[in-house]
């Protein structure tokens, strides 16, 4: 079976996995700090949070500004493109609520 035109699995190449869903949902809920996303998903790996928000970051669904302080400030946001998701999570949210 031919999987290279398929919508679902491009989509599931871009937020697919255990931590995307997780980091996209903190970031639409304001949180932007790498420090407090970190503290803020139980169990990812401050490599794995950095080599996801790269990911995402890389498909233009985050943005990444830093700031010239010292100690250099990033803050990451959710661009127009990746806001286009938001009702795609908020109704997996849905279904997870009603079938929990």
């Amino acid at each position: 079976m031919q999987y290279n035109n398929c919508p679902i699995t491009y989509a599931m190449k871009i937020i697919g996995g255990k931590w995307k869903p997780i980091i996209f949902m903190r970031l639409s809920h304001g949180v932007n700090r790498f420090g407090i996303l970190s503290r803020s998903i139980d169990g990812i790996s401050k490599n794995m949070l950095t080599r996801e928000l790269r990911e995402l970051e890389s498909h233009k669904i985050i943005s990444r500004k830093i700031f010239p302080e010292i100690p250099p400030r990033v803050e990451y946001s959710i661009t127009k493109k990746g806001k286009t998701l938001l009702p795609v999570f908020e109704k997996l949210g849905e279904w997870g609520k009603n079938n929990l």
